[in-house]
């Protein structure tokens, strides 16, 4: 039997035209569909197309699923929101293969970018991430929250702005409650922050406010938190609103 292909793709983290036109040929044009539930939703299904979905802390064994069907000839689509490199599905499927990679070895495997999170949130908000920044999922179930805390006290201390996914979720309110009370000892209480939820979506939401102000209980799974830098700003714009960015120019006066 001749492997087949397996293509990790990210559809972006909102509406359809978010997802790349390369991501959406991989994805009419693959026999078999795996991926998380909701995301798979998303799609339309193809004739003769099979969805395989599964819920959202089953990783590994998603990624098994898709080598698996890849293995036996499919052209399998393994789908992830955003892209599937940031605290997605492409690592997963590279650990799997680790493990075990001669099994693998003759499945053909492409990665495939999709908009991340950050960049529609960043592209809501105008242009925090115009200088260096530092990305971090607040999420303890895979990584000692020790290093969480390392990491953001190394982030805060280097003054890099900071985007944390998977900040809160019911079973785990604390991280963010957490992580804001370490950073406002290593932050000036008026340093930018913003609260991005579901962007993309009917329930879009975006909240601009500081450090010392930032509410922990407004903060879930859907909702993505940036921190400025001290160099972050604010500008009046014309709706009454702000646009904030970070200056390209480190040293640019105020």
């Amino acid at each position: 039997m001749t492997a087949g292909r397996l293509d990790i793709v990210g559809l972006g983290p909102g509406p359809a035209d978010w997802a790349t036109p390369e991501v959406l040929a991989i994805v009419e044009q693959a026999s078999d569909l795996v991926g998380y539930g909701p995301y798979l939703q998303r799609l339309p299904v193809q004739p003769m197309q099979r969805q395989h979905a599964s819920g959202n802390r089953v990783e590994l064994e998603r990624a098994r699923e898709a080598l698996d069907l890849a293995l036996e000839g499919r052209r399998v689509a393994l789908v992830s929101s955003g892209d599937p490199g940031i605290f997605a599905m492409a690592a997963t499927v590279f650990e799997v293969i680790e493990a075990d990679a001669a099994r693998w070895r003759a499945v053909e495997i492409a990665v495939h970018p999709g908009v991340s999170a950050m960049l529609a949130a960043a592209a809501r908000l105008g242009a925090p991430l115009g200088h260096d920044f530092a990305v971090m999922s607040l999420s303890d179930n895979l990584k000692p929250w020790p290093i969480v805390e390392r990491r953001l006290t190394a982030a805060a201390e280097a003054d890099f702005v900071m985007v944390f996914y998977n900040p809160a979720s019911k079973a785990r309110p604390q991280q963010i409650q957490a992580a804001l009370a370490l950073l406002r000892k290593l932050r000036p209480a008026g340093t930018v922050v913003a609260l991005a939820r579901a962007v993309g979506h009917p329930g879009e939401h975006i909240t601009l406010t500081t450090l010392g102000a930032a509410d922990a209980s407004a903060v879930d799974m859907n909702t993505l938190v940036l921190v400025g830098s001290s160099a972050t700003r604010s500008i009046p714009r014309g709706d009454g609103r702000q646009w904030i960015y970070t200056p390209r120019r480190y040293g640019a006066s105020t």
